[in-house]
């Protein structure tokens, strides 16, 4: 009996989504060889990598960003968060139907990409995919430095990406957004974990379901550092934090957004929404993979301003 193929489209992923199809090995070796020895034939006969292996995880990043987004140079640092990048491109997608339905779109599209990461992976596909142009904050040095060698290094982002060192930890526009600097809308990828005694339990339950058995010591395939994962609170409170905090910067940004991991949080979310007035809150379910994900989008805009903000942008 033939061995059966996995089903070859993603199909709860954005229908613009370039990784809705299975890898095309063959291919993303030719523009990328280094990733040769990380493919193998899986359970179901087909050509794969092992997903729990960090290696071969950044070597088919590396390889997708080449194929589909022009990218010559991406690394990250040992340790930094290696994501993937099919569920981060339709974050990307599902924010361009939020600006188009409010009759913003184009290549004018502003984007503040709170924690961009050493990995720098909204911004790049943001700006191939549809032109915009990014800030990238982050209260990390080193990541800041690392998506800088990513910029410097790729001719089709430059111009597209300014990134900027948030001092204060606690702020999330605050010391980023210049005086009078105005933005077009916000996307932010939440740490989720309370501490790092959760994350590091929610890797070891993570692994336990792959792999149908008892787990060992984690080996997180998409790593990540304690600020990126965990914070005090966890995914609940930050997001309540910067409802709080976009209320002062309400009318410099048409949109502000946030991944929400968890259903549950939503209730305290809206709660802080209503509290801010916001004039305007969406919610827009994503298919993850084996889980489901959620972008929560408000704006404090009046029907008159949103009119007024399309006129220009369309100029």
């Amino acid at each position: 009996m033939p061995i059966k193929k996995e089903n070859s489209e993603k199909t709860q992923l954005h229908p613009r989504n370039k990784h809705r199809q299975r890898y095309d090995f063959k291919t993303l070796i030719e523009g990328l060889p280094t990733l040769a020895p990380f493919v193998k034939q899986n359970a179901h006969g087909d050509e794969s990598i092992d997903f729990f292996d960090p290696k071969a995880v950044k070597a088919l990043n590396k390889a997708l960003l080449h194929q589909y987004y022009n990218i010559e140079y991406w690394d990250v640092p040992k340790d930094y968060l290696c994501p993937p990048i099919p569920g981060r491109a339709d974050y990307i997608h599902y924010i361009a139907d939020l600006l188009s339905s409010s009759a913003l779109k184009g290549s004018k599209i502003t984007c503040l990409d709170i924690g961009v990461g050493a990995n720098c992976i909204y911004p790049i596909i943001g700006s191939q995919e549809y032109s915009w142009s990014f800030i990238g904050s982050d209260i990390d040095a080193k990541a800041i430095h690392s998506a800088s060698s990513i910029l410097e290094k790729n001719k089709c982002l430059k111009g597209k990406l300014e990134l900027r060192l948030q001092n204060d930890s606690s702020q999330l526009f605050k010391g980023i957004l210049k005086e009078k600097e105005m933005i077009d809308v916000s996307i932010c990828n939440p740490p989720f974990h309370l501490s790092a005694r959760e994350a590091y339990a929610g890797s070891i339950r993570k692994l336990e379901n792959l792999k149908q058995g008892k787990a060992g010591k984690p080996i997180l395939n998409f790593s990540g550092k304690p600020h990126e994962l965990w914070c005090s609170g966890g995914e609940e409170r930050f997001i309540r934090n910067m409802v709080f905090q976009s209320k002062e910067f309400a009318k410099r940004s048409f949109w502000f957004t946030s991944l929400v991991a968890k259903q549950a949080h939503l209730k305290r979310i809206y709660n802080a929404l209503e509290k801010v007035e916001a004039t305007e809150v969406k919610t827009i379910e994503m298919g993850q993979g084996n889980k489901t994900s959620r972008i929560v989008a408000w704006t404090f805009l009046t029907k008159e301003e949103k009119e007024k903000w399309g006129k220009q942008k369309s100029k």
